[in-house]
């Protein structure tokens, strides 16, 4: 199965990789750690290469992740092959690469330009094929400056395209309207409604690249009610934006809508994760799940489920009906 990232015409598998879980631990505001689950660098890296040995050829991270290592680990692991691989990062949050602390925000033009510079070392290449705005919301009368920078490296050949990480409607109808990016990073998987976005997504041409495709692990089928996940993992925080974990377990409301569509999702052979991915090549032909992973056996299965194509239509709509009103986002 294969997409193209909007009008740029670059070609990648219909399967992407989220590379957020493999960067590590990193440093919070009251001196603890935090991580996504348990890694381990020799495993993530061998789980890269597998990925691009099943034909996955789309790799999405950003300079953030794990402070840099994330990046590190992708440039590893796709030395030699660069030539054969379509890779995303994402700038916006300043940090200490050495310390791993965070410094705030920054979008300033020369700040766009020095953490291109430091994603290009880190990711071992010389040019980016997709970078984007990694912030969900700043304000519009910045944005323009933002994409100028943006126009300026593509035209320096750092990079080959560019666009946004972002849910928000004002954001979007300034991307489609004064850019020309090709690509939304947005949250979408079967517990979101993001038609909106799909449809601004069909109309004008642009990539749906859609992160928490698996709910953050729980679409998968390996939490249940039961389930306690430890405090230096960002899921067992209550973090804000969390909405699939919180005081440490699954949500349980989500679990019992997963258990009610486990029979569609699962069929003709399809595993969970197989059919959650399903679902959302079936919403649209513009839509790139970039489940994240911390093992061979992740990528193996999520790989796999391109070998199933998407869901029938009949399905899709017998899963939204059984559902129920879903999430929006915006």
């Amino acid at each position: 199965m294969k997409r193209t990232l909007g009008k740029s015409g670059i070609e990648v598998s219909a399967l992407g990789l989220g590379c957020w879980p493999i960067g590590g631990e990193w440093k919070t505001s009251n001196g603890g750690t935090m991580r996504f689950g348990k890694i381990d660098d020799v495993e993530s890296i061998k789980a890269i290469q597998r990925a691009v040995d099943l034909g996955v050829n789309f790799f999405d991270t950003a300079d953030i992740y794990g402070r840099g290592h994330s990046e590190i680990l992708l440039g590893k692991a796709l030395k030699g092959i660069r030539n054969k691989v379509v890779i995303a990062t994402k700038f916006g949050y300043s940090f200490d690469e050495v310390t791993k602390e965070d410094k705030g925000i920054n979008y300033s033009s020369e700040y766009i330009k020095k953490a291109c510079i430091d994603s290009l070392r880190r990711l071992n290449t010389d040019y980016i094929d997709l970078y984007q705005l990694h912030l969900w919301e700043i304000p519009l009368e910045d944005a323009k400056g933002v994409f100028n920078t943006l126009e300026d490296l593509k035209k320096e050949g750092l990079i080959r395209s560019y666009g946004w990480s972002t849910d928000h409607p004002q954001c979007i109808d300034f991307l489609i309207k004064n850019t020309n990016a090709v690509a939304i990073q947005h949250q979408f998987n079967i517990l979101i409604n993001a038609d909106k976005i799909l449809k601004i997504c069909n109309d004008y041409n642009i990539a749906s690249i859609n992160r928490s495709p698996l709910g953050m692990g729980l679409l998968s089928g390996k939490f249940n009610k039961d389930t306690v996940i430890s405090k230096d993992d960002i899921r067992g925080n209550n973090i804000d934006w969390m909405i699939y974990f919180k005081d440490g377990k699954p949500n349980y409301i989500f679990l019992e809508k997963l258990d009610k569509v486990r029979e569609i999702l699962t069929s003709n052979g399809r595993t969970l994760a197989q059919g959650a991915l399903a679902y959302l090549w079936a919403k649209s032909e513009k839509t790139i799940p970039i489940p994240g992973f911390t093992s061979i056996k992740q990528v193996e299965e999520n790989a796999k489920a391109m070998e199933f194509g998407p869901l029938k239509k009949n399905e899709v709509e017998e899963i939204e009906t059984i559902i129920g009103e879903r999430i929006s986002i915006v």
